[in-house]
Order: structure tokens, then C-alpha cells, then sequence
């Protein structure tokens, strides 16, 4: 359930507002508004928090990954001047880096004219002997005017050289002049060395400090911390005397809070949360339940504050989803056991272990009644215990059954149609509880789009199944929804019957589409049936690859592709039940609940793991 919240306001002396603060994180109970200011301080704390950062990840991928490193503690002001220190570091690399850069280029330059000392050139120029080098084409050589003079040179990179005394060549002559630097080929290699010696030195030091990492993201959460700290004390409203802060707290934190302002001294108000308020959603998730809480974290999904909790269904109906994508028993053990390996590692089971374990046994669920393991055919053969397993009618291989496979697939897409109809029922019936204590006559179009959707469901199967049905009567009874939903839509409480229905006869054409809509909301659980079609096909293909490959060294070919194939159909599958198992939960069966999802998370103000 969404647990209720309270907005609460602080008042304290301006002098006292950052002992306020402290205590205040200490309790990690109000959810902060405030508006987020900076100052000279907090930017020096972010100057600091993102060289540290360049620290962090500058040793994290210099460090030796194969051997495990024994990390060591550190004070913060150790960690703040070995992060300087680092710093400098970082620095003087990039520079090394460069310097060796430049070096390089330099000495590919030379190489080719070999080693001389550029000195002598220089004093020859002194004494008046301008030599100038270039590099020219041999055809661009013999037809150099002859009135040029010029000394010939050994070839440099298959071109011939040739030097010049006091003249310089017309760019026409297509010849390539040659800048003397101001260092030969020996002394630029020895200063490529030099700092390639000094580079190794300087990452071999970072690299180092992999010992320190732990410390150092411990040092980097608290100058966040410290910077947040920062901005709400300078985000906080007020005068030269007073100060005052707002939020929101759970109601079951009322009286710990109370307690701390009372012995704190400070001036406060608690009052209910109104429609003009934006409070923060914090789920109190009933028991078992709670273990669906890692896919809201994925997802970055919220409920809004004032909409339903709807994390039971959301379990229930993704497991059912996530068992019918993936839809192979075999996959579903692979899930076991690579959740038991981590239970095991870890000696205590995280949530998300824990929906491993449910999703996995559902998986094998689904895969025994459809008699679909590695989506293979003879598995089912050779072992009868499987057999007895499998429901005939929703088998993937019905003729081993006695069964045609036409009869089979209607049955699966049949039984996902009503899935879907449950589910879309299920929103509007959940919508009549929520509003029922409120007297809120909206209700009733809640109602229609329940009779509508129970309508549309056979509507679905006469054009999907071939199922037969009475078209007059269906068509009467989604009119009666539909008509049910144009008065009643706009209603609620303070809207008087007949400008409720004047405004929901104004919106009959979307309410037109939205019940087309509806129709389409059904029918799109029909994915589930050809998602998990598809996954067994897939199966099925990279097994007849191997099954070809039976003899000698093939053998080996055979096991890779049924080892890469089923792989690849596993990672498919996973990424089918985001698409799709998680769209149906969040876009259907939402969308007719009427939520957005644009809530905010609850998150207190409080001291992290590393302050504590």
C-alpha cells in the first residue's frame, strides 16, 4: 500500500538552522522541499568531487584486475591528500602522454634523414650558409630548371633528397621542404624514452592505489553528501532571525519527529497533505510481495501519490508473462540453478534472488503443462514422467497427444484473451472499490468499461478464433458501456450529473477511441502466444543444426551451437519479457487503471552507510 504522508514545517533561529539540519539527517525521516541553492563552498566541494572522481576512474582501470587487492582504510584527510595527490598524477600523465605523442612524431620525421646535429646547421647558418633540405619525385627532379643548383642527397622514403644553398624552391618545383628541428634523432629518441620510462612509473602509481578505491568512494559519498548538505542550508527560506524548512513524512514517523522537535526546540506544523500538495510515494509492500520491487527499480517506475499500488497484481501477472515468453522448462531450471548459485555465494537471499526463484518455478510450471523443454521434441519422447506432465489441449507438440496443432494454438491464444480480459477487469473493478467510499459517480463509467471489455472479449474471439457469436447482442451490450462511460466519465465529486455529462458528451469522440482502444488492449495479449511461439521455433531451429552435426569432429560444432543458440533464445527471451511482459502490466492494465506513473520517490533526508 501507499503509506500516508504528512506535510511538515520547520522553524528554527537562522544561527541554529545547520544543527537543525544535522539532527534532522540524523533522524532520516522528512522528506526534504527545498530549493536547491549553491554557494563558494559547494563549488568547491564539487571541484573536489569531480577530481576525485577523475581519480577513481583513473585507477579503476589502471589497476590489476587479475589478482584480488586487499583494501586499506583512511582517514578523510588522508583520503583528500591522496586524492591531490592522484590528481597531480593524472596531470602529469596526460602530459607524459603528449610529450611522448610529440616525441613520437618527431622521431618518424627523422628517422628517414638519419641522425646529424641540428646545431651544426644552425651555425652554418651564422657564418652565412642557408642550406635549405627537400624531398622530390625523381621525374619532378629531372625536370627541375637547370638554372637551379642544388646538391644531391641520399633518398629519403623513396624520394630523392636534394639541398639548397641560399635559395628556396618555388612551391611550382612540387618539391617538399624539410624544417630542421632543433634536435637530432638520437636526443629526440632518448627524450621518447625518457618520458615512456616516466609514463610507466606514473601509471604503475595509480594502478597502486587500487588498494585505497573502497576509501576513496567512501570519501566521494560524503562530499556528495556534504554538498546536498550545502545546497539545501542555502536553499533554505527565511530572514535575518528566522529560517524555515518544509516536507513530508510517513504518518508512522509522526511521533519520533515530534519527539525531536520538542527536544530540539523547534517551531513546528503538521498537517494533512492537500490536491495543492506534491508528496513523495513510499510503498509499504505487503508481505512476499516486496520481492517485485527490484523490477520498479529497473524500470524507474513510481507510483503517483494519489494512484493505486498496484505491486500484487504486478507480481502475480509478470510471473504468469514471464512464464509464458520465456515458455521452456528447461530455461526455467537454468534460472533455478543460476539464482541457487548466487543464494549460495551470497549465504542470504536478496530480493531479486528471491523473484528469480518465483519467475524460474513458474517458467518450469508452464514449460511442463506445454511439454517444452529445450524446446525439444524428443526429450518429450524418450521421458513419459514429462508426459504426464502436459495438458494436451495448450501443448506445443499436440500430436503426440492426439491433437491438432490448429486446436492447440486456438486454445493458447484463447486463454490470452482471457488473461488480457481478467486483467483489463481487474483495473476497472479495482477502480469501483477506490472510488465507491468517495461517492464519486465516475464509478459508473468504470462499470461500463467493465460490461464493454467483457463484450469486446468475444468480439475478439469470433474475429481471431473463429468463435461464433450473436454480433447484435455483443454490439448492444458494448453500447451500453459506451453510453455508461460518456455520461458518467466526467463526473466526480463537486461535479454536479449535468455538467458531468454535458462535459463527457463533449468527449464523445475520444471516448469512441479509447474504447477501440480497449478492443486493441485485448487483443495485444496475444503477444504473449507469439513470443513464446517464436522462442520454441528458435529452439527447435538450432537443435535440427545440431542434430546434423553427429559424427567425428562435428560433435564439437553441434554442442557450441546448441550451447550459442540457446543462449542467444535465452537473452531473446529476457529482452521479450521487458517489451512485453512489463509493457502489458504497465500500458494496459495501467492505462486502464488510470495511472501515470509520475510519482516521486520517498527519499529522506538522512546520513548515508558511510556517515553513519
Amino acid at each position: 500500500m501507499i503509506v500516508e504522508m504528512k506535510r511538515a514545517y520547520i522553524v528554527v533561529e537562522t544561527s541554529k538552522k545547520r544543527t537543525m539540519l544535522k539532527d534532522l539527517k540524523k533522524a532520516g525521516v522528512l522528506h526534504l522541499e527545498s530549493t536547491i541553492q549553491g554557494n563558494e563552498e559547494t563549488q568547491s566541494i564539487q571541484k573536489r568531487y569531480d577530481a576525485l572522481s577523475s581519480v577513481i576512474s583513473a585507477i579503476t582501470e589502471l589497476q590489476n584486475k587479475k589478482e584480488p587487492i586487499e583494501q586499506q582504510a583512511l582517514s578523510q584527510e588522508a583520503c583528500g591528500e591522496l586524492a591531490e595527490r592522484y590528481s597531480r598524477l593524472i596531470d602529469e600523465k596526460k602530459r607524459l602522454e603528449e610529450e611522448i605523442r610529440v616525441h613520437h612524431n618527431q622521431v618518424e620525421l627523422l628517422a628517414p634523414w638519419g641522425d646529424f646535429d641540428p646545431s651544426e646547421i644552425e651555425a652554418l647558418r651564422g657564418e652565412g650558409i642557408d642550406l635549405h633540405f627537400y624531398t622530390i619525385s625523381k621525374k619532378d627532379l629531372a625536370n627541375l630548371d637547370p638554372s637551379i643548383t642544388y646538391y644531391p642527397l641520399a633518398p629519403v622514403s623513396q624520394r630523392e633528397a636534394i639541398a639548397t644553398v641560399g635559395l628556396e624552391l618555388e612551391p611550382s618545383t612540387m618539391a617538399v621542404e624539410f624544417s630542421v628541428p632543433t634536435k637530432g634523432l638520437a636526443e629526440t629518441e632518448a627524450l621518447l624514452n625518457g618520458a615512456t620510462e616516466a609514463l610507466a612509473t606514473c601509471v604503475k602509481t595509480l594502478g597502486e592505489g587500487g588498494r585505497y578505491l573502497n576509501a576513496l568512494k567512501n570519501y566521494q559519498s560524503r562530499l556528495d553528501s556534504a554538498k546536498y548538505f550545502e545546497e539545501i542550508a542555502c536553499g533554505m527560506e527565511g530572514e535575518e532571525d528566522l529560517s524555515w524548512i518544509s516536507g513530508y513524512l510517513p504518518v508512522d514517523a509522526v511521533p519520533s519527529f515530534e519527539t525531536l522537535a520538542k527536544s530540539s526546540g523547534w517551531a513546528y506544523l503538521l498537517r494533512d497533505v492537500d490536491e495543492n500538495d506534491n508528496p513523495p510515494t513510499l510503498i509499504k509492500y505487503p508481505k512476499g510481495v516486496g520481492i517485485i520491487k527490484p523490477v520498479f527499480d529497473i524500470l524507474g517506475t513510481v507510483p503517483g501519490y494519489n494512484e493505486s499500488d498496484i505491486s500484487t497484481w504486478f507480481l502475480l501477472f509478470f510471473t504468469l508473462f514471464f512464464a509464458m515468453i520465456i515458455g521452456d522448462a528447461g530455461y526455467g531450471f537454468i534460472f533455478l540453478i543460476a539464482a541457487a548459485a548466487i543464494h549460495i555465494k551470497m549465504k542470504k537471499p536478496t530480493t531479486l534472488v528471491m523473484l528469480v526463484y518465483v519467475l524460474s518455478a513458474a517458467t518450469i510450471v508452464w514449460g511442463s503443462l506445454t511439454g517444452t523443454w529445450f524446446g525439444s521434441e524428443a526429450i518429450l519422447v524418450h521421458v513419459p514422467f514429462l508426459q504426464k506432465l502436459v495438458i494436451p489441449t495448450i501443448a506445443n507438440y499436440p500430436e503426440l497427444f492426439g491433437i491438432s496443432a490448429v486446436t492447440a494454438q486456438n486454445t493458447v491464444m484463447k486463454f490470452c484473451f482471457i488473461v488480457g480480459t481478467v486483467q483489463l477487469s481487474l483495473a476497472c473493478t479495482l477502480n469501483v472499490i477506490s472510488k465507491a467510499p468517495h461517492k464519486d459517480l465516475s464509478l459508473v463509467a468504470d462499470i461500463g468499461w467493465l460490461v464493454a471489455i467483457l463484450a469486446l472479449y468475444l468480439v475478439v474471439l469470433q474475429l481471431v478464433i473463429g468463435t461464433v457469436i450473436n454480433f447484435t447482442v455483443v454490439f448492444s451490450v458494448v453500447m451500453v458501456g459506451f453510453l455508461l462511460v460518456v455520461l458518467f466519465g466526467e463526473q466526480g465529486p463537486g461535479v454536479s450529473i449535468g455538467r458531468g455529462m454535458t462535459k463527457g458528451l463533449a468527449g464523445i469522440f475520444t471516448t469512441f477511441l479509447n474504447t477501440i482502444s480497449a478492443f486493441s488492449n485485448i487483443m495485444s495479449y496475444i503477444r504473449l502466444f507469439a513470443v513464446g511461439m517464436a522462442s520454441v521455433a528458435i529452439a527447435q531451429s538450432f537443435n535440427a543444426m545440431a542434430s546434423s552435426m553427429n559424427s567425428g569432429i562435428a560433435v564439437i560444432a553441434g554442442i557450441l551451437v546448441v550451447v550459442i543458440g540457446h543462449s542467444l533464445n535465452l537473452i531473446m527471451g529476457l529482452l521479450s519479457v521487458v517489451v512485453h511482459g512489463v509493457r502489458l502490466n504497465l500500458l494496459e492494465f495501467s492505462g486502464q487503471l488510470g495511472m501515470e506513473w509520475t510519482g516521486v520517490a520517498y527519499k529522506p533526508f538522512a546520513q548515508t552507510a558511510q556517515e553513519q
